[in-house]
Formats: structure tokens, sequence, C-alpha cells
């Protein structure tokens, strides 16, 4: 019984003093947890040690000294986009207008960033504005309204170089809206309508100009395909005719070479002439010519035939 009760104070002494040790270890690791620090890509954190800048930490793994250390400010390295309100500008030429504006920055020295300045951006847009004042003022409305890129790119020279002690880089400016005066606007408005209508009228003019050229090369084009047309139709009747003469020279060649070939003799011939000369007295001509060689064989058939008519009568 004695014992029993001696093991359960040992135990509870031990459990007492176990606990508290439990405790501390798990405040221990508790604390190491939290002062483990990992750093994204494009971060950048600085770290102070008893209120004094220490380090500025890149990306990755970092222990801090607990209650010693202190993470003053977690900077993004991202370019950012400042988009301002419109500022009230007048020009050389005496006119207000609004401008509002759009920088787009870069912090490039973290320590710089955090240290150089309180409010950066606010800095920025009050430095913006003046810089925009001063270049607008030293132009007319007219210049303001066509030198834009002019404008964005004096701007960003001028910030660029105001903000490098604060550890910005301003990599752009644009000039968002430029708002002129309303009797301005309207003027500007009936211009802008005046001149689309006047390149509408011109687009027109044009387009009815490029259809008559077309017109006039297409009538041109058929005119010549016409006389071509008629060109090769002639050149074909042509190529016809002289061919046919050409097969009529060489029928009439063939002949004389056949007659030539059987040695046809006078009397043939003479026949052959007859048969020619009857078919010529066939036609509607009053006056045919007969050669000297077909006049005595024509006498002399004459002959026979009245000489055969008169026979009859004599037997009679």
């Amino acid at each position: 019984m004695i014992n029993t009760t001696l093991l359960n104070l040992i135990t509870s002494s031990f459990l007492l003093t176990m606990i508290p040790l439990f405790i501390i270890i798990i405040f221990v690791l508790l604390i190491i947890i939290r002062n483990v620090i990992v750093v994204p890509q494009a971060n950048v954190y600085v770290l102070e040690r008893l209120g004094a800048f220490k380090v500025a930490w890149g990306t990755g793994l970092h222990i801090k000294v607990p209650f010693i250390d202190r993470i003053a400010r977690k900077i993004s390295l991202k370019e950012k986009v400042a988009d301002f309100d419109p500022q009230f500008v007048i020009t050389k030429d005496n006119v207000t207008m609004q401008i509002d504006t759009v920088l787009f920055y870069q912090i490039v020295d973290p320590v710089l960033y955090t240290y150089g300045i309180d409010n950066p951006i606010n800095a920025i847009d009050n430095l913006s504005a003046t810089t925009l004042r001063n270049i607008i003022g030293d132009l007319e409305l007219d210049e303001t309204l066509t030198s834009r890129d002019t404008i964005n790119a004096q701007m960003r020279i001028l910030l660029d170089e105001a903000t490098d002690p604060w550890g910005i880089k301003v990599n752009r400016v644009e000039l968002k809206n430029i708002i002129p005066p309303q009797d301005i606007q309207s003027a500007m408005e009936k211009q802008m309508k005046a001149e689309r209508e006047k390149r509408e009228k011109i687009l027109i003019a044009e387009g009815q100009k490029e259809s008559q050229i077309r017109i006039a090369e297409g009538e041109k084009e058929a005119a010549i395909l016409r006389a071509d047309a008629k060109r090769e139709q002639a050149i074909r009747e042509a190529d016809g005719e002289a061919q046919a003469i050409l097969k009529i020279q060489q029928a009439k060649a063939d002949g004389l070479a056949m007659i030539k070939k059987v040695e046809a003799d006078q009397s043939v011939i003479s026949l052959r002439g007859l048969e020619a000369m009857e078919k010529v007295a066939d036609g509607k001509s009053t006056k045919i010519l007969i050669p000297t060689e077909l006049q005595s064989l024509a006498t002399a058939g004459i002959t026979i035939k009245e000489m055969m008519t008169e026979t009859p009568k004599s037997d009679s």
C-alpha cells in the first residue's frame, strides 16, 4: 500500500515537472516556425534589427532572430500602375483643360523606397501633376492635342529623374484623356464631322472614278478582242481561199501531167477542147473566142452535119 502511494507520488511529480517542459518545447517550436521566413519570387523583405536597417532579403528561405529582428516592409518588384485623378492645366494660349495620366513604375531599390521618402505614391502623384502643368504651359491647344507622344516622353524622363532617389523607376507615362472646354470640344466635334464627310465624299468619288476606269478598260479589252477575232477570221478565210486556189492549180497541174504522161495526140487534145467550148457556149457570154486549131475542127464538124442532113433529101 505504501509502495503504491509512493509510486503515485513519483508519477505525479514527474508529470508536473514534464508538463511545463512540454509547454516550453512547444512554445520554442512555435517561435522558430514563426521566425522562418520564405520570400516569394519577385519580392524583397526589408529586415530591421533593433530598429535599424539590417538586410534586404531576396527570394528564398530566411530565419530572423526572435524579438530582435523585424520585417519593416514587404516590397514587390513587379511593375505597377498608378492611375491619377484628372488635373486642370492651362495651355500657352490660356485654354483650361483636364488631363488624367497613367503611370507605370517599378521599384528597383527596396532600401531607398523604404527609407527615402514617406508615402512615395502620393509624392509621385503630386510630382506628375506639377510636371504636367509645366509641360502643357509651354504648348498651345493645337500642339497639346497633336503632341501626345512628345508629352508622354518628356514626362517619363522628368519623373524618372525625380524618383530615382526614391528607388523608383518610371517606365512609361500615358495621357489617358485630354478633355478641352465644352465650346472647343463642340467645335472640334464639328470639325471632325466635316472631315469625316469630306473623306466619305473623297472615297465615293474615288470609287466612281475607279468604276469608270474599269468600265473603260473592259470596253477597250472587248474592242481589242473583237478586232482580234475579225482579224483571225479574215486570216482564216484568206488561208482557206489560198488553199482552194492551190488545190485548183494542183489539180490543173496534175491533169496536164497526166495528159503528158499518156502522150495524148492532137486529136484527143482537140476533142477535149471542143468539150470545153461546149461548156463555155452554155454560158451567158455573147462573144466566144475560139482558138485557131479548133476553128478548122469546128468547120469540119458543121460540114459533116450538113451533109448528113442533105442526103435524105436526094433520096426522095
